[in-house]
């Protein structure tokens, strides 16, 4: 594979308000039950960790995390279905990792969808494991689905 030019690759920013329209636009595209543009809007305002991966005029993906008490909890992570599979997730996981290891969290967790196979192979390849379930956590066509509860031990860097 030939890595794109520098200049081409999405970067990471803070997500504002101006972005909440295109971000709900691809949450609904990624999910059967999306965040309304609401749920963004109150996270920016409690102060939550909002970033956007994008380049100028197009946001490929998204992320929100909470830090608090040692502690990170990755809220929400997505990219645009019509970039998936493009390695944006892993570099945009990747980058959030590193924002909470910068706030000194000792751990992340998150939930994810049994179902959703894409996202638990990539938070496996990052360095998650599985610690638990919570049972009919998310809303689901004729029902409730469990939530898979994932942490990653953030420990200090080798020297």
């Amino acid at each position: 594979m030939v890595a794109a030019p520098r200049e081409l690759l999405p970067a990471l920013r803070p997500m504002t308000e101006a972005d909440l329209t295109e971000v709900a636009r691809i949450e609904a595209a990624a999910y059967a039950f999306p965040w309304t543009i609401g749920i963004f809007r109150d996270c920016l305002r409690a102060g939550y960790h909002a970033w956007v991966l994008a380049r100028p005029g197009t946001i490929y993906g998204y992320g929100m995390l909470s830090i608090a008490a040692g502690e990170a909890h990755l809220l929400n992570l997505c990219i645009d279905p019509v970039r998936q599979g493009e390695g944006h997730g892993r570099h945009l996981l990747a980058r959030l990792i590193d924002l909470a290891r910068w706030h000194r969290a000792e751990r992340i967790f998150l939930e994810v969808r049994p179902s959703n196979a894409a996202a638990i192979a990539l938070y496996h390849d990052m360095g998650f494991n599985e610690i638990g379930r919570r049972p009919n956590y998310y809303p689901a066509h004729g029902g409730r689905e469990d939530a898979q509860v994932m942490a990653l031990e953030l420990l200090a860097p080798e020297r």
